[in-house]
């Protein structure tokens, strides 16, 4: 799944789909939250008030996978989309990323915390193991979505037109200005933050996440877990604290790959990928 490998027709989304992506990303999730801050009384009424939870707050955040699914299943059939998914099944990169996702992104957020003076002060917010399971479980089936179509589709467009670097600086900004609407409207677990520092931590993250997409030869898995550590409810509240350990980390992420970095070479840009790993290491 390199940039220099041809992607056979059947199998290529082209490069313009990223405009039907975006459309269909902003336009699902910003009218919905478009609706509910217009016509706030209307949407309680019928819908009941918004919360993380809610089921349009959800079809919200699945905007890009539903959005990535489309584009994909027009381009290349049923068949294309079944192969986009086996990009969940790559999980094979350098240790190190490994230890980055378990141990790293945990110690940003302890690090977040003891600088906002609320690391032992604040109490755990759950009851019950049980309630812990379920708000893990909730965790993981909303946010982590996102990447069926930030990463799994937009990044790899992207790094065929710009260098990883500028590929995901890119990615970062839409991706944090996408959530826009959600710090507006009341409810939403964005309501309570400030935007500037998660958009400048969403580029961060962007930047973070790009050499490790491309170091698993193109993973929806790995940035979906990564994402599932972003919000996983055990860490303690950073916010916004937690910006200036993120925007840290890219530095250093990005020091360390930077030759990859500046390079499309080695790049993941096939989204749907033309040859599967079982064929690839068939004899």
């Amino acid at each position: 799944m390199k940039s220099d490998s041809p992607e056979p027709n059947r199998y290529l989304i082209p490069f313009a789909s990223l405009t039907p992506f975006l459309l269909i990303t902003f336009g699902l999730a910003w009218g919905i939250f478009a609706l509910f801050i217009l016509l706030p009384g209307s949407m309680v009424a019928m819908f009941g008030q918004v919360s993380g939870r809610h089921p349009l707050f959800v079809l919200a955040v699945y905007a890009p996978a539903i959005a990535a699914f489309t584009v994909i299943t027009y381009h290349t059939g049923r068949r294309g989309l079944r192969r986009y998914l086996t990009r969940l099944l790559l999980w094979r990169c350098p240790p190190i990323w490994y230890v980055f996702l378990l141990v790293g992104i945990p110690l940003l957020f302890v690090g977040g915390a003891a600088v906002k003076g609320n690391l032992f002060a604040a109490p755990l917010p759950f009851t019950s193991f049980q309630s812990l399971i379920l708000a893990l479980a909730v965790t993981m089936v909303i946010g982590p979505i996102e990447e069926f179509g930030w990463r799994g589709l937009a990044l790899p467009l992207l790094q065929r037109r710009f260098a990883p670097l500028w590929a995901g600086l890119l990615l970062g900004v839409v991706w944090g200005f996408w959530h826009l609407p959600a710090f507006l409207l009341s409810g939403t677990p964005q309501s309570d933050w400030s935007f500037t520092p998660f958009l400048v931590g969403s580029v961060a993250i962007s930047l973070i996440v790009t050499p490790l997409f491309n170091a698993s030869r193109g993973s929806i898995l790995l940035p979906m877990l990564l994402h599932f550590q972003l919000n996983n409810p055990i860490w303690p509240d950073a916010q916004p604290y937690d910006t200036f350990f993120f925007v840290t980390a890219a530095i250093g992420v990005v020091w360390v790959n930077r030759k990859a970095m500046l390079r499309q070479t080695g790049a993941v840009t096939q989204v749907v990928p033309a040859v599967l790993q079982r064929e690839a290491h068939s004899p």
